[in-house]
């Protein structure tokens, strides 16, 4: 299904990515610089000269993250480039104008990519500054604590920072992506070409709703087939039939991997993901099935807290696990690698430094000989910052494409994201993100701009 590997090829193309993506990261101004044969001082000024927020109009956009507000941050240095992502994501975030005032502006964005969102997550800019168990809020922390949160009945919950550290920092996490942002923007390229990335293309897979019935899966992958997608992943929802009885909902789901597999074939890629609502009991019974019939992975199983649940589970089953969603420090990832709680690593930017902080987790998972498959599942900043890191890690295989894909279209983007005849998401030209804006579109949504 993907473009031929070989073990050699494979290792070379490994070795060559990892090493471009840590130099990347040291210096991230040099690394840019270079990509276009000027030295680093021939850069536009990248001082912060203003952060601002605009609020657009959501009221006819269908929200793929409950928490999605309409408001598009922004960061603009003196040479007059601007960098650019979305609140809310995973998050309410508020305060971002405060925090942006005493945290970037005045400051050059080649001194700050390297230390806004450095280390592990464990402590703040420079080494030091690791936070307490219980966060502190305010213009300077800007870090809420890790929160549960309901979906799809599993009442899923992050894990704790085992560091104590600085990650998830929404607002340090959307201000690295904006960074980015400019400085690709600046050299004229799309980021992951800073960071070494040398794909033009990536398989696509559709990924599920949470949808009402049982009823309602195989016509949906049916037509993600159709549509010429890779493969299909489910978001099971209720588990329980359109008409008659109530049933526990992991038996539900298992006839839903069993319709699915039987409706689409043997050869066409399948995965399972419940968001973390099985007990042991049931993930060991679904998971079993999995491997029965061949899905190709299972994700996030059980709660990710529970980590002999996950040991246990990927030493009983053939499949990979995919883990990481919930995590939020490179001490956490390396922990569960460690541990072998996890065969891929998942992860979201938000919730591990933004651009700079993914690359660390995928580029620690590709030392241990993983794969990484960040999260794609927002609107087209949330996708075009996650198809960034796609194109720029070497153990990166897969887009997560959200079915329907139109949820994630915003009318103020020129560009839309969408799979070719062979079921590949192509790599964008455009620099920064590589999306940029329709701005009489934007102008129109735009309810007002603060600052």
């Amino acid at each position: 299904m993907q473009d031929p590997v070989t073990r050699r090829n494979f290792m070379t193309a490994s070795a060559a990515g990892t090493a471009a993506g840590f130099a990347a990261l040291a210096d991230p101004g040099l690394a840019a610089a270079q990509s276009v044969g000027v030295k680093k001082g021939d850069l536009p000024d990248l001082t912060v000269k203003q952060v601002k927020t605009y609020v657009t109009d959501m009221k006819d956009f269908h929200r793929l993250n409950s928490t999605e507000s309409g408001e598009i941050v922004t960061i603009v240095t003196e040479s007059g480039i601007e960098g650019h992502y979305t609140i809310g994501n995973r998050d309410r975030t508020t305060g971002w104008i405060e925090w942006g005032k005493a945290n970037l502006v005045g400051k050059n964005v080649l001194d700050l990519l390297p230390a806004l969102t450095a280390t592990s997550g464990m402590k703040g800019a420079g080494g030091f500054g690791g936070r307490a168990r219980t966060p502190q809020r305010g213009p300077q922390t800007g870090a809420p604590p890790p929160r549960p949160a309901a979906q799809a009945g599993g009442g899923f919950v992050s894990v704790p920072n085992r560091s104590g550290g600085t990650w998830p920092n929404y607002r340090a996490a959307m201000a690295d992506v904006c960074l980015w942002d400019i400085l690709g923007k600046a050299v004229d390229k799309p980021i992951y070409k800073l960071l070494g990335g040398t794909k033009d293309r990536v398989a696509a897979y559709a990924s599920s709703q949470h949808l009402p019935s049982i009823e309602d899966y195989i016509p949906d992958a049916t037509k993600a087939k159709e549509l010429g997608y890779k493969g299909y992943k489910i978001h099971p929802g209720s588990g329980q039939h359109r008409d008659g009885p109530q049933i526990p909902s992991y038996i539900g789901h298992m006839e839903e991997i069993k319709q699915l597999r039987k409706a689409l074939g043997d050869e066409f890629v399948l995965a399972h993901d419940p968001v973390q609502q099985y007990n042991r009991f049931e993930a060991f019974k679904v998971g079993r099935l999995l491997d029965e019939l061949d899905y190709l992975w299972f994700e996030d199983p059980i709660r990710t807290t529970d980590i002999e649940g996950l040991v246990e589970l990927g030493n009983a089953l053939d499949l990979p696990l995919h883990v990481g969603e919930f995590l939020a420090s490179i001490s956490d990832f390396a922990e569960y690698i460690k541990r072998g709680a996890l065969d891929v690593a998942r992860l979201i930017a938000d919730n591990v430094g933004g651009i700079s902080g993914s690359m660390r987790v995928g580029l620690l998972a590709d030392a241990f000989g993983l794969e990484c498959t960040p999260h794609n599942w927002g609107n087209v900043f949330d996708l075009a910052v996650h198809f960034q890191l796609e194109l720029a890690l070497p153990n990166a295989y897969w887009f997560e494409m959200p079915h329907p894909v139109e949820y994630s279209d915003r009318p103020y983007h020129k560009d839309k994201f969408r799979i070719d005849a062979e079921g590949y998401v192509h790599a964008p030209t455009a620099p920064g993100l590589g999306y940029p804006f329709d701005r009489d579109v934007l102008d129109k949504l735009t309810l007002r701009i603060d600052v």
